[in-house]
């Protein structure tokens, strides 16, 4: 059975990679066309996207990157941006 959430539900929903990593957290959705079109999850502490980030306050995810919506968000890994401890300056 299909289960309906309320996109105001979403907001400050923490977001998980499919491979078990913390995001971030939903700040906002973004909609075309009464279908949501994709995700602005913002940069927290301790957060993966802080780490990949630094200073950025986030990123959009597109809504076919999302797997799942329930209690918290899970995502394909590949939304995550490409890091190596390499590139810190």
């Amino acid at each position: 059975m299909l289960r309906m959430k309320k996109l105001t539900e979403t907001y400050d929903m923490r977001v998980f990679t499919d491979t078990g990593d913390y995001f971030g957290d939903v700040e906002e959705a973004i909609l075309t066309s009464n279908k949501v079109h994709g995700w602005r999850v913002k940069s927290t502490k301790n957060s993966f996207l802080q780490k990949v980030l630094g200073n950025a306050k986030g990123v959009i995810v597109p809504q076919q990157l999302v797997k799942a919506v329930g209690d918290i968000m899970i995502i394909n890994r590949s939304a995550v941006p490409s890091y190596s401890p390499d590139q810190e300056e």
